[in-house]
């Protein structure tokens, strides 16, 4: 039994550090429609080919669709700014 108390508190840190580790969503606004993320309820989290993206509203993934890479860039042009 002492054995299983260990083995879930090995897991547990596993998964804290694995959060810890992933680095924060760089904007806080839509990346579609510039709305602060939360303006129009929770944000919505998407994901898109293995990547978080958050909009201000479900429906702001059409248009994140017909175009994503101009999207993913503004993204990731957000990320590499330094702070």
């Amino acid at each position: 039994m002492k054995n299983i108390h260990w083995l879930l508190l090995l897991i547990a840190t596993a998964s804290l550090s694995s959060a810890a580790d992933k680095p924060a969503y760089p904007l806080t606004t839509c990346v579609v429609s510039d709305e602060k993320l939360g303006s129009m309820g929770k944000a919505y989290v998407h994901q898109h080919e293995g990547r978080e993206v958050l909009f201000c509203c479900k429906s702001c993934i059409k248009s994140f669709n017909k175009d994503p890479k101009q999207y993913l860039k503004k993204i990731d042009d957000a990320a590499a700014k330094p702070k």
